[in-house]
């Protein structure tokens, strides 16, 4: 399948952060990196997640925001 994303970020399912509502779905880059992910509870059933899971996270972003302290 093709998407119209340019940063694809491969790693695995480190802890799934339940709410009533939403969760968030924390995936470990590598040992320094992580990226979260929010969805509903419905999507996450529905992709069926579990801790463990090899997944591919794809970022689109309009805004890059660059700090310096």
């Amino acid at each position: 399948m093709k998407y119209g994303v340019r940063n694809s970020f491969k790693g695995k399912v480190k802890e799934i952060k339940k709410g009533t509502v939403m969760c968030e779905v924390v995936v470990e880059v590598n040992p320094t990196t992580t990226i979260t992910s929010v969805m509903t509870l419905d999507s996450l059933s529905e992709l069926g997640l579990k801790v463990g899971d090899e997944v591919t996270a794809l970022t689109k972003a309009i805004h890059v925001i660059l700090v310096k302290e």
